[in-house]
């Protein structure tokens, strides 16, 4: 059994036209797992001739022949996660930095693509408010995905910015929370997860002071039914209808006595 799971080969996460941030954290964790980020990041020297190459000491020769065959891994490891079209822009790649590089050129663009990208997301990540019918949850999310698109554009910003940011940018509602967050805590020794936590709790509670419950509304919808079964009037049968008048014939009531 453990043969069998020792011959497991990882899955290669693919990369596609929108999802190179995604595609770059996998693919590191998956070479580090495989000890071959190192030769990726910091790639290894050639010989620069073939009789630099044989001037080399054993203990040389044995170190580069694992450098390049740790580099080969690494950059078939690199090949499985593109796609044809992909493949073309690193086909005269030699080595797996070299792919790497013409990848991360190629799909973040140089550094100037990369400032004006980073300043576009600052301006989001300023514009950021939680809207009235959005949950803790959701807005949580809508944040942190601008902060992780932040993050790998090369911005370092820390949870403590990215928890006042919060806080400045939540409804009016959570106002007292907002104020006993802030003199009760350390915000810069509290997580973000433990700020969305302690406010998803405040947030439960206030559901259950507004929303009636269901037991409560079926009360008031049965009393509102028995208070038109007693109304007048409305019993069935026709009790309590008024009577209608009898009709004498206009002879009898009007026709005057005749004299003897």
């Amino acid at each position: 059994m453990a043969a069998t799971l020792n011959m497991v080969q990882p899955q290669i996460p693919k990369l596609e036209k929108h999802n190179y941030g995604n595609w770059s954290i996998q693919m590191r964790v998956l070479l580090q797992s495989q000890e071959l980020w190192d030769i990726v990041q910091d790639g290894y020297t050639e010989p620069a001739s073939q009789e630099a190459e044989d001037a080399l000491t054993n203990n040389q020769r044995n170190a580069l022949r694992d450098a390049r065959k740790r580099d080969k891994k690494a950059l078939f490891n690199i090949y499985q996660g593109i796609d044809e079209t992909t493949f073309e822009k690193v086909s005269a790649a030699t080595t797996s930095k070299q792919a790497w590089e013409i990848l991360k050129n190629a799909f973040t663009g140089v550094d100037k693509a990369i400032r004006v990208r980073l300043q576009i997301l600052r301006g989001e990540f300023e514009s950021l408010a939680m809207s009235e019918t959005e949950s803790i949850s959701d807005y949580f999310t809508r944040t942190l995905v601008i902060v992780n698109q932040m993050k790998r554009q090369g911005e370092n910003i820390e949870d403590v910015r990215v928890i006042e940011k919060i806080l400045r940018s939540l409804t009016s509602k959570f106002e007292h929370v907002v104020a006993a967050i802030e003199e009760s805590k350390d915000l810069n020794t509290m997580s973000i997860d433990q700020l969305q936590s302690s406010l998803e709790v405040h947030e439960q509670r206030m559901k259950k002071k507004t929303t009636p419950s269901l037991e409560h509304m079926l009360q008031a919808k049965m009393s509102i039914q028995e208070d038109k079964k007693s109304a007048p009037g409305t019993s069935h049968g026709g009790y309590n209808r008024p009577r209608p008048r009898s009709r004498l014939s206009w002879s009898r009531r009007t026709r005057p006595e005749l004299p003897v």
